[in-house]
């Protein structure tokens, strides 16, 4: 028994991916699974798609790779799923933390004066992003849903804690104090529940999961179910897996994960920070009882503009055409994309901006379409450190992880515009390898996760010019500031 399942259930799609008792990879599966786009600003999966997607690998996974000691999961954060107790059927599709549909309700918290208080114990914002809003919009839009809720018949999960019910045969409700402190229901000072925010989002305390340390029991698998009876024994949601699969358990270590999104985490150890440039604190993980602070900053669109480039205007076949179509300009010729198609994330926190491209002329190409959205993820970075810095950072170099940092191009530029070294690792599923070093250290496969570190494969450095730097951020700097509400 040295192998480790690790999930990770991602935005678009699930995968599930085996992992050796040296934590290489072995053997992996994975599905996509359907967007819904059912109003402006809306984003919603469907829960049994999701389901299904996650046991039809789990189980290729076990067909394939005998002896899994333990499994470990990995998923979206902030997205919301309520399903009955008595039968694990959802009541609606699960709001995803890309939805923007409570900017209303938030937008009213602010104007009342709540927000501080939201910061101050759970170092976020009052913004749709983060679930406790979604679950009262659910309770509320979903006939009966409210008063069965009080009456103890409903559950409330991010997709970690929605898989474990299904993986369990319902035998356990629970999280991890990850997933925990990003619903804006969780107190990351007193490591609990908290009565206020639960008064304040009008969120039943039935409703809530128990939470555990991210290296835990979870619970088994039903054999029924699975196949196989697992061991739970690692959770945590993508980005603090994806800096656990960094190795970032030092204070100061900072990466950088380019999937749908993209999300700086940096390690601030025990001390919970107070942004003043709007970042947000985090729980990065908690191991042994003890938490260990981030702070983060979150960029709603990355990949998604390159995967909006291939499906919806269709200028690229494939995410890997971008980089020599990117390396063909000698410049990005004036064009600027502001990537706003669900609002915008940190620091500016707008939920109403919405998506524009400033310098279209006669002469733009699909090319300069391209090297516009790949160059908006590098300064939507760049906006994050900078906060980050303001904040008091010092930042020497950015690790990456993630699909679009196999784009070389894309790294480079990332690092001119950063004018840092970016190091990326040569294991790039740093999200799912966090899952599977949680889980096989909780029983005794790897050794004390906090001694692992990711080995660099290659290391980008900058040689931009200052002035063409200064030029260009002055240039973003512009469109975004024409798409703030």
């Amino acid at each position: 028994m040295t192998h480790i399942l690790a999930v990770d259930q991602g935005t678009t799609s699930s995968r599930a991916i085996v992992y050796d008792g040296g934590a290489i990879p072995v053997f992996s599966a994975q599905k996509p699974f359907t967007q819904y786009y059912p109003n402006d600003g809306w984003v919603e999966h469907n829960p049994e798609e999701i389901w299904s997607g996650v046991l039809a690998c789990v189980r290729k996974c076990l067909a394939n790779t005998p002896g899994i000691a333990a499994l470990g999961i990995t998923n979206q954060r902030e997205t919301c799923v309520i399903w009955e107790r008595a039968t694990g059927k959802p009541i609606y599709n699960a709001v995803v933390w890309q939805d923007r549909r409570t900017a209303n309700v938030c937008t009213k918290l602010k104007d009342d004066g709540f927000e501080a208080m939201v910061t101050e114990k759970t170092g976020l914002l009052c913004d749709p992003y983060f679930s406790a809003s979604k679950i009262g919009w659910i309770l509320d839009k979903v006939e009966g849903a409210r008063a069965r809720a009080m009456r103890g018949e409903l559950c409330f999960g991010t997709i970690d804690t929605f898989l474990i019910w299904r993986l369990t045969g319902g035998t356990a409700h629970v999280t991890d104090a990850t997933n925990a402190s990003r619903t804006s229901l969780y107190n990351i000072k007193t490591d609990a529940w908290d009565d206020e925010l639960l008064n304040l989002f009008n969120v039943p305390r039935s409703l809530l999961p128990e939470v555990l340390d991210c290296a835990a029991d979870f619970g088994t698998t039903d054999k029924a179910v699975v196949g196989a009876k697992i061991p739970i024994t690692g959770v945590a949601g993508d980005q603090q897996a994806a800096a656990i699969g960094q190795g970032c358990f030092a204070v100061g270590d900072i990466k950088s994960t380019y999937g749908t999104g993209c999300f700086v985490m940096l390690n601030t150890g025990d001390k919970k920070l107070t942004s003043k440039n709007r970042l947000l604190s985090t729980i990065a993980y908690r191991l042994d009882g003890k938490i260990t602070y981030a702070l983060e900053g979150s960029i709603f669109v990355a990949g998604a503009a390159v995967q909006w480039l291939r499906d919806e205007l269709g200028l690229i076949k494939s995410a890997s055409d971008t980089q020599n179509m990117a390396k063909s300009l000698a410049s990005n010729n004036g064009l600027y994309m502001v990537p706003a198609f669900t609002g915008l994330g940190a620091p500016h926190w707008d939920a109403n901006a919405r998506g524009a491209i400033f310098g279209i002329t006669r002469a733009t190409t699909p090319a300069d379409f391209v090297r516009a959205a790949l160059e908006s993820v590098c300064y939507q970075t760049h906006d994050l450190l900078a906060a980050m810095q303001a904040d008091g950072a010092q930042i020497t170099a950015l690790k990456v992880d993630g699909g679009m940092a196999a784009n070389n191009w894309t790294m480079g530029f990332l690092a001119d515009i950063l004018d840092i070294e970016v190091k990326r690792p040569k294991n790039m599923e740093t999200t799912a390898l966090g899952a599977a070093l949680l889980a096989g250290s909780h029983v005794g496969v790897y050794a004390d996760v906090r001694k692992f570190r990711s080995e660099t494969d290659r290391r980008f450095t900058p040689n931009m010019a200052a002035d063409e730097r200064k030029d260009l951020l002055a240039g973003w700097d512009k469109a975004v500031g024409r798409i703030l509400d």
